[in-house]
Formats: C-alpha cells, sequence, structure tokens
C-alpha cells in the first residue's frame, strides 16, 4: 500500500475546513460591518449637504426678498447675489449649484465658465418636478464618467412663502466609496493574514488527528501481513482514543480468528485433494455450502445462486429412490442427463468429518465422462462394423471357395466365375484395409503432407479429364471452372485421392442421362469446390453423417457398387489436414452437392 501524498492526505482537507470556515466568519462579518459602515457614511455625507442646502436656502430667501425698486447703482442685482451666494457656499464635496427661476431658467451656477448654462432653460426634470410641484426631491446617480453623485433639489421661497424658485446641488459620493475600499483592503489584509496563521494552526491540529490514523493504517498493513504481535498507542480518551481501543480490540480477535481459520483450511484442502472437475461442498444436511465454476457449468448454475440448494436436486437425482446418507458408501455413481444428446457425469461422494469424527457435511467431486462413453461407443460400434465389413466378403469366398473344393472347379462354365467373385471380394477387403491404415495413419498423424503450390483450377481440369475419357457417354460432366489461376498448397496425391472419391460417388449414383457438374469459385480468401450430381439424394436427417466412418446412405448399394463405407471419412481427414473443411448438401430425389474449401496462397507470397 502506498503513501498517501499530503495533496491527498486528511491533513489538508482539515486544514481547507479550518480556512474556509474563517473565510465565511471573516466575509459574514465584513459584510455586514461594511454595510453598516456604507450606510452610516452616506447618512453622514447627506446630512453634511443637507446643512448646506440650508444655509443656501436661508441666504436665498433673504435675497429673494429684498426691495430692489429704488434701481440704486451700488446695489446688486437679484442675480448678482444669487451668484455670491452660490460662489460663497460652493464646497469640495459638491461639484454643481443652480438656482433656477420659476420660468425654469438658471439665474446662478457654480459653474462660471464660458460653457455655464446661466440664463439658459434647464430641461432637467429632477429640478422641473421641483419647480411644478414645489417638492422636494433627492437621488443618487451616475455621471458620464460612472462616478456615483448625490443630487437634491428643493424649492425656494420668499419671506411671504411664496415659491420663486429651485435650488438644485450635486456632490460627489466618491470620497465616501473610497474610504470603504480602503477598509475593504484593510479587511483582505487582515483575511490574508488570519488565513495564514489558520493554516499553520491547522497544521497542528490536523497532526494531532492524523497521527494515531497513521498509526492505525500502519498496523493495518502489518495485520495484513498476518502479524498480530503489535498494538496501536492510545493517546487519549476521545473518539480517536475509542477507535484505537477498538483496533486493538479487533486485532485480538483476528489473531484468534486466524486459528480458526486453519480448520476451515484442513477442509478446503480435504476437496482440493479430492478435486478433479468439479466441486460441490455441503452441510450435514445436503444443503450446498461451495459450489465452483466448473461444477456450476456441468448443471448449469450460478455458483452464488447455486448456494443453499439441496444436493440431489442440483445433481438432478430423485429424492424417492436416492438416499442422501447413502451415497458416500456407494463411492461413485454416474448420472444420465442426455436428452438430445448423450451427456454423462460420474460424481464422486465423500464425508467431511471434524475432530471428533462426527460428519459435519459432504464432498462431491463431479467430472464429464461424456466424451469417454462416446469414443468408447464410437470403437465399440468401429469394431462391428469393422467386423461386419469383413464377415460379408469372408463368407461369400468361404461357401464359393467350399463350392469349388467339392468339384465345382471341374466345371469350365462355373468355376471362373466363383473365381471371379472371390477376386473381386479379396480386392475389396485389400481396399478396405488400406483404406483402415490410412485412416489409422492420419489419426495418429503418422503420414505427412507433401504439399507444394499449385494451380487447383489446371489440377481439376486435369482429373476431370480422366474421368471424361472413361465415363458413359450417357453421363454428362459439365464444368463451371474460372478462367484464372487460383493456387493453393496441397498434396497433389491427396487431393488426387479426395477428387476421386467424389467424383466417383457421383458418377456411381447418378442415373442415366444424368449431369455432374464441378464448380470452383474465391470466397474471402479460400477457394470453394462443389461436385453435384443427379442420383436418389440423401434423406436431410443423414446428410451430416456421410462422412462417418462405414457409413452407407443406401448399404446394398454401396456394397454392390463395391464401396467400403471410408471414402469420404478418408477425403474428410485430407481436405482438414490441408486446412479445409468439408460438407454435403442434398434432397432426396433431387441430387447431392459436396462441397470444401481449401486456403488460398496470398497474393504477396504468390508475387514472390
Amino acid at each position: 500500500m502506498h503513501n498517501v501524498g499530503f495533496f491527498r492526505s486528511i491533513q489538508l482537507k482539515f486544514i481547507i475546513v479550518f480556512i474556509l470556515l474563517l473565510l465565511i466568519t471573516i466575509q459574514v462579518i465584513s459584510a455586514y460591518f461594511v454595510r453598516g459602515l456604507e450606510q452610516e457614511l452616506v447618512e453622514n455625507f447627506e446630512e453634511s449637504i443637507e446643512a448646506s442646502v440650508e444655509i443656501l436656502e436661508v441666504n436665498l430667501e433673504q435675497a429673494f426678498s429684498k426691495d430692489r425698486s429704488d434701481n440704486s447703482d451700488d446695489q446688486p442685482t437679484l442675480q448678482e447675489e444669487v451668484q455670491n451666494i452660490v460662489r460663497v457656499n460652493d464646497t469640495t464635496d459638491i461639484i454643481k449649484i443652480q438656482v433656477v427661476n420659476m420660468q425654469s431658467r438658471i439665474i446662478a451656477s457654480s459653474d462660471t465658465s464660458s460653457d455655464s448654462n446661466i440664463n439658459k432653460k434647464t430641461s432637467d426634470e429632477f429640478i422641473n418636478n421641483t419647480l411644478h410641484f414645489g417638492k422636494e426631491n433627492k437621488g443618487k446617480i451616475f455621471n458620464r464618467e460612472r462616478n456615483r453623485n448625490y443630487r437634491r433639489a428643493v424649492p425656494i421661497y420668499d419671506n411671504e412663502q411664496t415659491q420663486v424658485g429651485a435650488l438644485y446641488i450635486e456632490a460627489s459620493l466618491e470620497g465616501v466609496y473610497n474610504q470603504l475600499d480602503d477598509i475593504n483592503r484593510v479587511f483582505l489584509q487582515g483575511s490574508i493574514l488570519a488565513i495564514t496563521v489558520s493554516a499553520f494552526l491547522g497544521i497542528l491540529v490536523a497532526r494531532t488527528i492524523t497521527k494515531p490514523i497513521k498509526e492505525m493504517r500502519r498496523q493495518a498493513q502489518t495485520m495484513a501481513r498476518e502479524d498480530f504481535s503489535q498494538k496501536v498507542n492510545v493517546y487519549g480518551r476521545d473518539e480517536i482514543g475509542q477507535l484505537a481501543e477498538s483496533f486493538n480490540d479487533l486485532n485480538a480477535k483476528l489473531k484468534h480468528s486466524r486459528a480458526l481459520t486453519e480448520e476451515e483450511r484442513r477442509k478446503l484442502s480435504s476437496v482440493l485433494s479430492n478435486m478433479s472437475d468439479g466441486v460441490i461442498a455441503t452441510d450435514r444436511n445436503g444443503f450446498i455450502t461451495l459450489l465452483n465454476d466448473a461444477a456450476g457449468l456441468l448443471f448449469s448454475q450460478e455458483p452464488d445462486e447455486a448456494q443453499g440448494k439441496f444436493l440431489l436436486d442440483v445433481l438432478q437425482l430423485d429424492e424417492n429412490s436416492v438416499d442422501l446418507s447413502e451415497l458416500p458408501e456407494s463411492g461413485s455413481m454416474i448420472i444420465d442427463l442426455s436428452d438430445d444428446d448423450i451427456y454423462l457425469i460420474r460424481a464422486n461422494f465423500s464425508t467431511i468429518k471434524d475432530e471428533d469424527n462426527d460428519i459435519t457435511g459432504f464432498i462431491t467431486v463431479l467430472s464429464d465422462v461424456t466424451e469417454q462413453e462416446r469414443i468408447e461407443r464410437e470403437r465399440r460400434e468401429f469394431v462391428s462394423n469393422v467386423s461386419h465389413e469383413l464377415r460379408t466378403p469372408l463368407t461369400t469366398m468361404r461357401s464359393y471357395i467350399e463350392a469349388l473344393t467339392e468339384g465345382a472347379w471341374e466345371d469350365k462354365d462355373i468355376a471362373p466365375k466363383f473365381l471371379g467373385v472371390t477376386q473381386n471380394e479379396t480386392d475389396r477387403m485389400i481396399r478396405m484395409v488400406n483404406d483402415l491404415l490410412q485412416l489409422s495413419r492420419m489419426d495418429n498423424q503418422s503420414e505427412s503432407l507433401q504439399q507444394e503450390r499449385a494451380d487447383f483450377i489446371d489440377f481439376f481440369h486435369q482429373v476431370i479429364d480422366r474421368f471424361e475419357m472413361n465415363v458413359s457417354d450417357k453421363i454428362e460432366l459439365q464444368r463451371d471452372l474460372p478462367n484464372e489461376k487460383l493456387y493453393v498448397w496441397i498434396d497433389k496425391d491427396k487431393m488426387n485421392q479426395v477428387l476421386d472419391n467424389l467424383i466417383s460417388n457421383a458418377i456411381k449414383y447418378s442415373p442415366e442421362g444424368g449431369t455432374i457438374r464441378f464448380k470452383a469459385a474465391r470466397q474471402k480468401g479460400q477457394l470453394l469446390i462443389t461436385v453435384s450430381d443427379q442420383g436418389p439424394g440423401i434423406p436431410n436427417d443423414k446428410v451430416d453423417k456421410v462422412f462417418d466412418r462405414f457409413y452407407r446412405a443406401d448399404k446394398a448399394r454401396s456394397r454392390k457398387l463395391g464401396g467400403t463405407g471410408l471414402g469420404l471419412a478418408i477425403a474428410k481427414e485430407i481436405v482438414e489436414s490441408h486446412h479445409g473443411s468439408i460438407w454435403a448438401k442434398s434432397k432426396e430425389g433431387k441430387g447431392t452437392t459436396v462441397l470444401f474449401t481449401l486456403p488460398l496462397v496470398n497474393k504477396k507470397r504468390r508475387g514472390k
């Protein structure tokens, strides 16, 4: 087990949690503090502006209430006096002061430049609302430079409380918010310092927590190596200390359990010593506690799902006819699960006993003997077929030889016929023995192939030409072969034997006037060869058996034609030794087609 890096360790998680809690606390406090401070500063700013407004209102009321009827030259005009009042009260926070008469004309402004709006009508709705309705207005706006400003509009009255105009003041709030930015900066610096301190403290706190955990981890690794001699140090009585004590208790119990495991290991050793294929373990009552994969495959059972099932139900045995307690005494039995195909399983039974020699369960060892039984049946059938095939000509020869010894040899008409039959039967037995010897050599792989690269189409034509010279005129040989060179690696003698057998069979079973067709075609890197006749055909359920040894679809006719029943079996062995495959298609009354494939020579290899 690898060491845990710092960035994956629980220490980092503790530090992160510690810092996050501190950050959240700081952020909540700063949010409430800054919001309250902002509100307080803005209110103080507005109060200072209100003080300036009140002074301006008093001074402007006096200016508008003066009697200016004597038209003295040394007396300033209303506009001049109002402009002086505006100039005197213009402070650093106030960026604009305007006095507007009832005709919406600006009579005084803090802006006295050439571009000022003095003596011009204002179109500001904020001021016009105060003029028209006599109501005070205030609010915040952003100017063109996106700076925050505070504005105030109040009506102006004379000493008779008649509205004579409006006062508009606009002041910058940037100073207030600059102070807030400075305070936020201080909070940020404090937060960084607090995070640094909390990270350091978090490491110290995390180490006090992770140290016993690391020790328990090391102890777990030691226990995994089956070493239960060490214990974990207990540093306190808190939850982690209690966990350490529990870990030490677990260590002691595991040490005790390891001794108990030895008994279970002996049981498993008994299972392994008897294992040959599938294994089923049960308790004393016959309910399954263990079933390996091999046994599951034999009985189509999932190992996990089979646990808890009754043994006789899984083995498909009748509980009324089989006594579970007597199975170990019987030693073994063959279980026949055959359905459409043969399927036999051998079951060997044994018992599991404890130290007191009491039976605690049963072990069933299973092996599939289907193939053994199939081979044994084929052997018996083969011996029977060989005996039958040899007995028939021997019986015929014996009968004719007895007739000859009894005086038939003196008859010049009968003796040659009897000798001819005897010779034919002798030749057929010789052919049969030679075929059996060839099959035996192929089975033992003692007969090697003498392969060479050959153009199969040219080779096929030569074989057909040989038969065409001797075949009856009443049977037509029709070729459907491509006009190209298709190269294969073959043993020409062996392949000649295959084609001879297929063509001879086609000729034997073809009726007069029938046609035998030969085809060859390229098919996915292989050469497909087809030989078709128009003979009586083979029943559909017997087509796959024609390649079995000594099998004849029509036994009487085959013997009459001199066949041994081994030709197609030899052809199959030869084709498969060339890494090809062979099969047949047939319908009763519509002829038979035998097909086989051979791998084509690779083009690149052929071009060398």
